[in-house]
């Protein structure tokens, strides 16, 4: 889970279970969805975003979506959930799990996570939002990504192991103050 964005994440106690982990994350059995704020309202309800990630040639401490024959495969499965104007709340499902991939992807489409400081292109103007709302969405201390549902086979049981998680409280006060304008 990548710095600043909050949530669910697993942790192994034993080496059995690290291993076991390791297995289904190496085999993308793992199943990860996110709830994102994102610049901009999307033309499809849903898609997928497929391109490989490799570090940045100009800045090596970012990723970027590269050539099919540089990189590692991503892809990234989003649907929205609800529209606001110049935002848009999305889930994103990962299918791969690489650095940053939710935010590259999405980024590399026009629409960067809210509160993004590394990803952001060109943010979209707020000029008809009310200036309470393009103020809270200016100053969001983090980029607006949740880590939402986590679900992998139990490595010692084999049972199915599924987690939720509600939206942190600041995420939740900025979706309050967007649904004001809906």
């Amino acid at each position: 889970i990548d710095k600043d964005t909050s949530g669910l994440l697993v942790v192994a106690k034993t080496e059995e279970a690290q291993v076991g982990l390791s297995k289904q994350f190496f085999d993308h059995t793992i199943e990860r969805k996110y709830n994102a704020l994102v610049w901009g309202d999307f033309d499809e309800d849903c898609g997928t975003i497929v391109g490989n990630l490799a570090r940045s040639p100009r800045d090596r401490c970012t990723m970027a979506v590269c050539d099919d024959e540089h990189g590692k495969h991503a892809v990234t499965h989003w649907r929205v959930l609800e529209r606001f104007r110049y935002v848009t709340l999305v889930e994103c499902i990962l299918e791969t799990g690489r650095t940053h991939q939710i935010r590259v992807h999405l980024s590399s489409k026009g629409h960067a996570l809210i509160g993004d400081q590394v990803y952001v292109k060109n943010k979209k103007s707020a000029v008809m939002l009310p200036a309470d709302i393009k103020n809270a969405i200016n100053t969001f201390p983090r980029q607006a990504l949740h880590a939402k549902s986590l679900g992998f086979i139990h490595p010692r049981t084999g049972q199915q192991m599924q987690f939720d998680s509600d939206l942190p409280s600041d995420m939740q006060k900025l979706l309050n103050l967007l649904q004001t304008i809906s």
